[in-house]
């Protein structure tokens, strides 16, 4: 299915959100902080076989780099500012905050329900641009 990158320090979260999206099919990669997102898609240097994912899980509030400083470095990115990125947020007023990036889709609450979360990334998943869906997964006309 989808390449997933998935930003959170929060081990117990990552654990949850990364088997409810490989239970779907989907490959999910991790990063911690925002730094290391972007040094796992090729922004800052020292990453190892930087790749572009389909859709980013990017949490709020992280140490090192911030999930909104993350955002707004990929935004400005020209192949990375098309990735759609989906907020993870204990904060009810992230929505503010992001404002200055172009490339969030949608927020999801935390503490959030599984199902709710995977039927969320499904369907930034059907919408995601470029994404090699093969002959059983193409996009629905209107998705």
């Amino acid at each position: 299915m989808a390449k997933i990158l998935l930003v959170d320090d929060e081990k117990d979260i990552v654990t949850l959100i990364q088997f409810v999206l490989v239970k779907e099919g989907h490959n999910v990669r991790t990063a911690h902080n925002g730094l290391e997102a972007l040094k796992s898609v090729g922004i800052e240097a020292g990453g190892s076989s930087p790749e572009t994912p389909d859709v980013i899980l990017m949490d709020m509030l992280m140490p090192v780099m911030d999930g909104h400083t993350a955002c707004q470095k990929l935004s400005a990115h020209p192949v990375m500012g098309k990735v759609p990125v989906l907020v993870l947020t204990a904060k009810g007023t992230a929505r503010d905050v992001f404002k200055d990036c172009a490339n969030v889709a949608g927020y999801v609450d935390k503490p959030f329900d599984p199902k709710s979360l995977r039927d969320t990334v499904a369907a930034m998943v059907a919408q995601a641009p470029g994404l090699d869906r093969g002959p059983n997964q193409e996009r629905k006309p209107g998705a």
